[in-house]
């Protein structure tokens, strides 16, 4: 018996499982539409790139993001 190499038969699995649905295909749609609405849309609106609108060269960039990093955290509750 010839066994078949693991990845043509997880590719295999999937595919047949996939084609063999009906609602999943909705709900995987609904999935990739709200992705596409979180990572791209709300990027575009919502998200500034503030390094690149606050510092012009890379170096600035790494060394405002090494402070930021390492800075310690203030702890006066005061």
């Amino acid at each position: 018996m010839m066994r078949k190499n693991i990845f043509k038969r997880i590719f295999s699995f999937y595919y047949e499982g996939f084609t063999n649905m009906t609602v999943g295909k909705k709900l995987w749609a609904l999935i990739l539409i709200k992705l596409f609405i979180i990572f791209v849309i709300l990027k575009l609106f919502f998200f500034k790139n503030f390094l690149n609108e606050k510092f012009d060269t890379e170096e600035e960039k790494s060394e405002y993001v090494l402070e930021q990093l390492t800075k310690p955290k203030n702890t006066d509750n005061d």
